[in-house]
């Protein structure tokens, strides 16, 4: 039977654990009192702040702290702020976040992107021109391919491995194999003729860079007139690769992983705008993952570089 002595001890005992959970969350944001996310440079700086700003504001509400989005010289440098610990959440590509645990980056993935139709990949897919003659990645032996980082999965890896199956080996084939820092990049390298091939990535004929850049008229045709996706032509697409991942230092306090976590999984519903705002309303809400759901790009990671030893 329930007396007021029993109910008073029962009180004072919640009282007390509800105390010690304030304290712990406390311990973690005063060690804590800022938290940086780290992300690819995946389009120009301007693009990945104004499409992260929202975001970002909204994660600082959530979990407790100021956010501060961080965006990256180039795909290395996000590894390495994990591997020095000053990038606390990171959004990789596959082949980064492959390439972050085989050279042993305590980090782990908590989040993975989802496509509109409920798909988690997407393709690595080279492009010409349309007004060019190339009509196959063998037409163009002796010109220049652009490639966007040696840490991407789209933009290197993925067309090494392509291409590797065609018997074809970039730097001996090709004139110039030319790193251009990023999706975008890659694309305006095609547009103004620098090269004649370009590797991107590609979700769907409305979802990719491409796409993206001909939305916001950064791509001009010649004659200085906006250019169209139909200036643009396919000829070759990977198989499908897993969707990139957003990654937490594991070292992180478990109550604040778990915020992180609450935070993402809660965004399409708790600040739809913000969140629609990172893919241009292209995305579902975010799937849990685990490291383990790219244990298969660590092996293509590890195939691109024997090619690399080969060829040296």
């Amino acid at each position: 039977m329930l007396n007021r002595r029993t109910l008073i001890a029962a009180g004072a005992a919640l009282v007390g654990a509800t105390l010690a959970t304030a304290a712990i969350a406390q311990d973690w944001k005063a060690k804590y009192p800022e938290l940086v996310l780290g992300v690819i440079p995946a389009e120009n700086g301007s693009g990945v702040l104004d499409r992260y700003g929202p975001f970002v504001e909204y994660l600082s509400k959530e979990i407790g702290v100021k956010v501060t989005l961080r965006v990256a010289q180039d795909y290395a440098a996000v590894i390495e702020g994990q591997r020095a610990g000053n990038i606390h959440i990171a959004y990789y590509g596959p082949a980064s976040f492959a390439r972050a645990r085989l050279t042993g980056v305590a980090t782990d993935v908590f989040a993975m992107d989802v496509n509109n139709d409920g798909t988690k990949g997407y393709y690595s897919v080279f492009y010409v021109k349309a007004s060019s003659p190339y009509k196959t990645l063998q037409d163009l032996k002796g010109k220049n391919l652009g490639l966007v980082d040696p840490n991407s999965t789209s933009g290197n890896n993925m067309p090494r491995f392509e291409l590797d199956k065609m018997k074809i080996e970039p730097e001996k084939f090709f004139d110039k194999v030319v790193f251009t820092g990023s999706h975008e990049n890659a694309v305006l390298a095609l547009s103004q003729g620098t090269v004649d091939v370009a590797a991107n990535a590609w979700t769907a004929d409305d979802d990719s860079y491409l796409y993206r850049m001909i939305t916001k008229g950064m791509l001009k045709n010649a004659d200085g007139s906006p250019a169209k996706v139909s200036d643009y032509r396919i000829i070759h697409k990977s198989t499908m690769i897993v969707n990139g991942p957003y990654a937490y230092l594991n070292s992180l306090p478990d109550d604040l992983k778990a915020k992180i976590r609450d935070a993402f999984m809660s965004a399409a519903t708790k600040d739809k705008a913000a969140f629609d705002k990172l893919s241009d309303g292209k995305n579902k809400p975010w799937a849990a993952t685990e490291n383990k759901d790219y244990d298969q790009t660590i092996e293509l990671i590890r195939f691109v570089d024997s090619l690399r030893k080969k060829s040296s």
